[in-house]
């Protein structure tokens, strides 16, 4: 090979070289600033949490809205107790439930409707005040309860089976009254 041979193959071998950290800077430049906007872009709040953040702010002075009335029903039919209740009936009111409430009366509750019969989960993040939580499927049965539930716990609480609907009451209620699974509710709005 003669020595221009090898000097110009020396000079394409760098241009690659170059050409391949030239490539290589862009590449790394792109994933950093796709990084950066992307975090940028996730981080901005969406209208539909600042709603969720402004309906959340506005609970912190709530006071109670009656929107019908539940009864607790033995198996066989005979009333138990009476509650009024506010019916969270849209995606909403269900996502906000009873959180960031500083307290409840006892005959006060929170009824969950929801679209479908399904398996349903529960959990108490930014709920200030201990609640019993009630799965009720589409035959109006109590199919699960959980009692004096943990306050601000993120651990999730599963219906075990399917339910339409879910009743939040004040913690210590169902034991107070005798409230088990298999007993029934009976509701009506306003």
């Amino acid at each position: 090979m003669t020595k221009q041979k090898v000097k110009k193959n020396k000079s394409n071998e760098r241009k690659k070289n170059l050409f391949v950290q030239i490539t290589v800077v862009i590449v790394l430049l792109g994933f950093v600033v796709y990084f950066i906007l992307s975090n940028f872009i996730l981080n901005q709040p969406s209208a539909t949490n600042s709603d969720l953040e402004r309906a959340m702010k506005n609970k912190m002075t709530y006071t109670f809205q009656k929107e019908g009335e539940l009864v607790f029903a033995s198996h066989n039919g005979d009333t138990i107790s009476k509650i009024d209740i506010e019916i969270a009936d849209d995606d909403q009111q269900r996502e906000l439930g009873l959180m960031m409430r500083r307290s409840m009366n006892e005959d006060n509750g929170m009824l969950f409707i929801f679209p479908f019969e399904t398996f349903q989960a529960f959990w108490m993040k930014n709920t200030i005040i201990p609640l019993d939580i009630l799965y009720v499927n589409a035959q109006n049965e109590i199919v699960k309860i959980y009692k004096n539930t943990e306050p601000y716990s993120e651990k999730s609480l599963p219906s075990g089976k399917p339910s339409l609907y879910v009743v939040e009451v004040i913690g210590g209620y169902t034991d107070k009254y005798g409230i088990k699974e298999g007993d029934k509710i009976i509701w009506k709005r306003d």
